[in-house]
């Protein structure tokens, strides 16, 4: 049997600050299912809901040696949904309010890197590949290739590193190499970790790594070029021939509108058939909660976003206020980020109170309300790895008006009124009024009821969920080992 230690910063449901919980809690589940003996590492937080606290088993305590430091080393492990996850403890480094972003973030997770490798001897789990996500565990494909020469135990183990995001890359001074690392300077010298002066610590998973993934095909070509290469395109393009990109997927037993937990009274849950009608009486449930004229026909267009400026929210400031104005529209935003959106989105809502609910805040239920509400969904990116806001949409019958970067250009294929085909609209360019004339022919396509439905039905019935893109991780481990 194909064995895998999966080893990421977070996963669902422990913990999730983003997509990479996400994925970290729904692929190794969807690669079980393909007959892989796969375990999942992440540190023990101690935000970690005492629901699964209290049914960890306890594996190991000792010590562990960081460079001068002796440090806790306790390993606990869990089995959920068929899948064991193993949670690396130390509550100096781990016990704390936030997860990332503390002075010694390049200490923490070096810690947690070189730890995870310690589990495989504790609980005898000795895997054919691991895989990697992210800066945090990016150190993880170093030190089982410097700190393990002559264990042949570790040296037949290959590597997977997945870049979710190319602009966080774990960058940190270069005193951290012996003191936090406990490594050799001549892996600065040599250039292995060594970014501007500083120490990087994706570029040495990227070097280090048997094979390089990202989260959807078009990323995977984008981030060999300079404008999305993040200052590191000349070294993936030296590893184009290892570097794959497979979309992510989306658990389709969490996003699911027929057996959604939020979709309780007043809202309704729906499948593909009865999506039309039932969408349009949620939406005036929503326009109820939201304090919004209750208008059957009237298209609900939404955002559900972090305010930052990757996610194109510069563009909706350009031509939002006209597009209200001359158009017969409502709008939704959920989210939180800089304060000039936050700010600029409460104005908005000022300006135009009877079409417009801005909501500075995230949570799940209103999240899962609005997706099975709203018409339109936007999602402007300058540059989006995969996206999972477009997938839970389309899941929702919510139809996608993307730009076609990254995985938006894999996975929303532009409607054909003429041949029915396509879940979704995408303009090209980084462009707002590119943007605009794509919203307004969506908003044309929804006053044909027929279009429309059958647009939302190619939406929900469309296949993103990890049972296909599990498959393609599954042969990729399978061509690593031979």
């Amino acid at each position: 049997m194909l064995k895998v230690l999966y080893v990421a910063s977070e996963a669902v449901p422990f913990i999730k600050t983003g997509g990479l919980a996400d994925v970290a809690g729904s692929l190794p589940k969807a690669l079980k299912k393909q007959g892989v003996d796969i375990r999942v590492v992440m540190p023990k937080y101690g935000k970690i809901s005492h629901e699964y606290l209290d049914k960890m088993e306890h594996v190991y305590d000792g010590e562990f040696t960081m460079a001068w430091r002796t440090k806790f080393l306790g390993i606990d492990k869990l089995e959920l949904d068929g899948v064991t996850f193993y949670f690396i403890d130390n509550q100096e480094y781990f016990y704390r309010e936030g997860f990332y972003g503390y002075g010694d973030d390049a200490e923490r997770f070096a810690f947690f890197s070189r730890a995870a490798l310690e589990i495989l001897p504790k609980d005898d789990f000795w895997p054919d590949v691991i895989h990697t996500n992210d800066w945090h565990t990016a150190l993880v494909n170093l030190y089982l290739r410097l700190d393990h020469i002559g264990d042949a135990r570790y040296e037949k183990i290959k590597t997977v590193f997945t870049i979710h995001n190319l602009k966080y890359q774990g960058v940190f001074p270069k005193d951290v190499m012996a003191d936090a690392l406990g490594l050799d300077w001549k892996y600065f010298t040599n250039g292995d970790l060594e970014y501007y002066d500083a120490v990087n610590f994706m570029k040495g998973a990227i070097i280090y790594a048997d094979n390089v993934t990202t989260v959807s095909r078009t990323y995977a070509q984008e981030i060999q070029y300079e404008y999305f290469g993040e200052g590191l395109d000349g070294l993936l393009r030296s590893r184009a021939a290892d570097l794959h990109g497979i979309n992510n997927g989306l658990d389709t037993e969490i996003y699911n509108p027929e057996k959604d937990p939020y979709l309780t009274d007043p809202f309704t849950p729906y499948d593909a058939d009865t999506a039309l009608e039932t969408k349009t009486d949620n939406k005036v449930a929503l326009q109820h909660i939201l304090d919004l004229p209750l208008e059957r026909r009237t298209p609900l267009v939404a955002m559900v976003t972090r305010l930052v400026e990757a996610k194109g929210l510069d563009l909706v400031m350009r031509v939002l206020d006209e597009l209200l104005e001359h158009e017969n529209m409502q709008f939704v935003l959920l989210g939180t980020g800089d304060r000039v959106y936050e700010d600029w989105f409460r104005e908005l809502a000022w300006r135009h109170p009877t079409k417009v609910s801005t909501n500075i805040y995230f949570s799940d239920e209103m999240a899962q309300r609005i997706y099975a509400s709203s018409s339109i969904f936007l999602m402007p990116s300058a540059y989006e790895p995969c996206g999972l806001g477009q997938l839970i949409a389309m899941r929702y019958g919510a139809i996608p008006v993307v730009r076609a970067t990254g995985g938006l250009t894999d996975t929303v294929i532009p409607y054909n009124k003429a041949t029915g085909e396509g879940n979704g609209f995408l303009f090209a360019d980084y462009n707002a009024h590119d943007m605009m004339y794509t919203i307004k022919k969506a908003l044309t396509i929804y006053r044909d009821l027929g279009a429309w439905k059958r647009l939302m039905k190619n939406a929900m019935q469309a296949d993103y969920s990890w049972a296909r893109s599990s498959k393609e991780y599954k042969a990729l481990y399978e061509r690593l080992i031979g």
